[in-house]
């Protein structure tokens, strides 16, 4: 029996065609059986016997022909794909796939197909850009369908924009990523995971309120990685400039006292729960609810205490896997041991917001994962993205 990953690749019609070799090449070196169809208009470019002898399969491009084995082909593709990958696509496949158009063996088996499936456009700058084909592709989004944006420069029509074939490596590895999320799905298949994101907003007066400099990254990585793994995930979610993540029901906050409720609300049916977000400690004593005016005179604004949102759910854990994190800037591993007991965590994720390279409005990030039984997991820089995934390798380890 062949257990290796199977990864359809449809090839329609454009001048970036070729590159669709170089992506096959690539996957045949990790192992991956490729299977391929052609659109006619793509044969126009590139031989399908190129595409045979890269693959070592056969290529498919007549909807009509007699198959090789007793089997109705468009089927037996849309069945065998782990991923689906459309490279380069054109305005034509995208919009025949928006509208519900089947009427070749490409658009016939991606509407067949359960598998992921991941356009990467690649067309002139005027055709990407007009409207119909960007409704056709946020309509597709919305349906679950991943694109990888197409890159800028010049074109083969000599036109200089937003139109070229992603870069072949960047295709390569989202399709490998992806491949590799469905190794680890069933992880926390049935789990609820609970996490917390972004910064939350101190009101002073109707127009200012004072805040902090978290985007939500590490939080949104975090929830994206725990969906990845098979996870229920509900994201709460201060105020971020980040797309709402598909298949995760966010709840958008924007005070420390409406994230305390939402995490409360849902924290007794979760098995994890991870706070990342960078909450307000402190709020205005007195909010003034007209607009204070400007005067000669100084302004002196008092703070007091906020809620301690990871102190209350620590004393109200049961059975919960409980993750904090601790944004330091000095005695970074003292002080992190010190809220790790304090708050009844699990798990602290430490990082030194100091640094100029990781950290706040950065991609990546450089923690230690401490663990209420004294293991300390250094984790050198690092995407945000590879350490959500280390967290979740943490507590999966352990349990």
């Amino acid at each position: 029996m062949n257990n290796k990953k199977c990864v359809c690749i449809g090839v329609s019609g454009g001048i970036a065609v070729y590159k669709a070799l170089d992506i096959i090449s690539a996957l045949k070196k990790k192992d991956i059986d490729v299977r391929v169809i052609m659109t006619e208009s793509a044969t126009k470019f590139v031989t399908p016997l190129s595409f045979q002898s890269l693959s070592q399969n056969m290529v498919v491009t007549d909807m009509f022909a007699e198959p090789k084995a007793f089997e109705i082909q468009h089927i037996s593709l849309a069945k065998r794909a782990d991923v689906f990958l459309v490279a380069p696509a054109t305005a034509n496949i995208i919009g025949k796939v928006a509208n519900g158009i089947s009427d070749d063996m490409l658009s016939t088996t991606i509407m067949a197909t359960r598998a992921k499936v991941i356009f990467a456009p690649a067309m002139n700058t005027n055709m990407y850009e007009n409207m119909i084909v960007q409704d056709n592709i946020e309509k597709l989004k919305k349906y679950g369908y991943e694109f990888i944006e197409p890159a800028s420069g010049r074109l083969a029509c000599g036109d200089i924009g937003t139109g070229k074939l992603a870069d072949v490596n960047t295709i390569v590895e989202r399709v490998l990523e992806v491949l590799n999320n469905q190794d680890k799905s069933k992880e926390l298949q049935g789990k609820n995971v609970l996490i917390s994101a972004g910064p939350t907003h101190s009101k002073i007066d109707p127009v200012r309120f004072i805040t902090n400099r978290s985007t939500g990254k590490m939080g949104y990585y975090i929830a994206e990685e725990a969906k990845a793994r098979g996870a229920n995930v509900t994201l709460v979610s201060g105020p971020t400039n980040i797309n709402p993540p598909t298949g995760i029901n966010v709840i958008n906050v924007t005070t420390n006292e409406e994230m305390k409720n939402a995490m409360l609300d849902n924290f007794k049916n979760s098995d994890i729960v991870i706070k990342s977000a960078a909450v307000a400690d402190y709020k205005a004593k007195n909010y003034s609810n007209e607009k204070i005016k400007k005067s000669e005179e100084d302004l002196v604004l008092t703070f007091v205490r906020d809620n301690d949102i990871l102190k209350i759910l620590g004393e109200q854990k049961n059975n919960q896997v409980l993750v904090g994190f601790a944004a330091e800037s000095n005695n970074i591993i003292e002080n992190a041991k010190n809220k790790l007991q304090k708050k009844n965590l699990d798990y602290i994720v430490a990082n030194d917001i100091t640094s100029a390279d990781t950290g706040f409005g950065s991609e990546d990030n450089k923690v230690i994962i401490i663990s209420k039984d004294g293991e300390e997991i250094y984790l050198d820089k690092m995407s945000k993205k590879e350490v959500a995934s280390k967290i979740f390798e943490t507590i999966l380890r352990k349990r």
